[in-house]
């Protein structure tokens, strides 16, 4: 009789849905990633990770962007390393790494020797003002898009909106340091969710 304890399963529902075939999957589907992410980051992501592949649903997106925001360091970044760990512990974590930044670095070196040569022509500066709007329009679009999630979040759709308004309230106009705006509305928002949390935990224990 064999001693060695069982290796530990994933939850059946994990096991059903799709997930990185493995290291060289994750590699490539980052550096892909990454290879379209001028800009407009966040779309991209969305659309590969959540549409595409399906390795997340849009509310576990949401969340794990979230996380990925209030860390400090790039978002994508943040977010491929929880990925990377979640499927394959740390070298899924260094692999995810590996393919956000090797083939996209040695492009952006390439773009910007290139760059140094006409960056002072008026139609390459047009050029960049145009793709930063663009970079704004993807990235209002899918905050739009993700906006269908927050219906199952916890601490409920009218409050979300609140602390959304609250937000770009305080960065657009006001102009508050964002280390404060973290610090004053999402930590608000930090206690109602717990809140919320404890108010349905307490109705379960009830029945």
């Amino acid at each position: 009789m064999s001693l060695a304890a069982p290796e530990p399963s994933a939850p059946p529902a994990m096991e059903l849905r799709p997930r990185p075939a493995s290291l060289a999957d994750l590699f490539w589907s980052f550096t892909w990633l990454a290879l379209q992410g001028f800009g407009g980051v966040l779309a991209v992501v969305q659309r590969e990770l959540v549409e595409k592949k399906q390795w997340l649903t849009h509310e576990e997106f949401v969340e794990d962007w979230s996380v990925a925001q209030v860390l400090p360091g790039p978002n994508v970044i943040n977010l491929g390393l929880m990925i990377g760990d979640r499927y394959f512990g740390l070298p899924g974590a260094m692999v995810t790494l590996a393919g956000l930044l090797l083939f996209p670095l040695l492009l952006v070196l390439t773009i910007a020797a290139i760059f140094a040569g006409i960056s002072d022509y008026p139609a390459a500066q047009g050029a960049l003002r145009g793709m930063g709007a663009v970079a704004a329009g993807l990235i209002t679009a899918t905050g739009f898009k993700l906006v269908a999630a927050l219906k199952k979040n916890v601490m409920g759709m009218t409050v979300c909106w609140l602390a959304a308004a609250a937000t770009f309230a305080c960065i657009a106009i006001v102009r508050i340091p964002l280390a404060t705006v973290l610090l004053l509305v999402g930590g608000a928002s930090c206690v109602w969710a717990y809140r919320q949390l404890g108010l349905i935990q307490n109705q379960a224990a009830g029945k």
